[in-house]
């Protein structure tokens, strides 16, 4: 038995606030909502993919953002989605280096802290 691939990234959000991860995954990320199935729908949340990417916000309560933990994504300009989120009122946090790579953390509107990051120019 071995790993093949990571199918999905599944973080939590409030009950009552897929318009607010519509605007920030699906309007400021570029990601497109993807239907949950049937089955899923009662529970809340809303799915996101843009190709092999797939994020899952499912409804938790009590609620409790992950400010650790997180998903890192590699993005092709890292400058333009800094610019983007600060217009749109999101801290950027780019103090933390590491080595060969540029990046930067965002909480997405419910707190769940997101890498994101872009292969160092030498």
């Amino acid at each position: 038995m071995k790993l093949l691939c990571l199918d999905h990234v599944q973080l939590a959000m409030p009950e009552g606030e897929e318009n607010k991860a519509r605007s920030f995954y699906q309007g400021l990320l570029g990601l497109t909502e993807v239907e949950k199935p049937e089955n899923l729908k009662k529970r809340g949340g809303c799915w996101f993919q843009s190709g092999d990417i797939k994020i899952h916000l499912g409804v938790e309560m009590p609620f409790t953002p992950a400010t650790k933990a997180h998903p890192a994504f590699v993005v092709s300009d890292l400058n333009k989605l800094a610019e983007i989120m600060q217009q749109a009122g999101y801290r950027v946090v780019t103090d933390e280096p590491l080595v060969g790579f540029d990046r930067l953390y965002i909480d997405d509107p419910f707190g769940n802290r997101i890498e994101f990051m872009q292969p160092a120019v030498v």
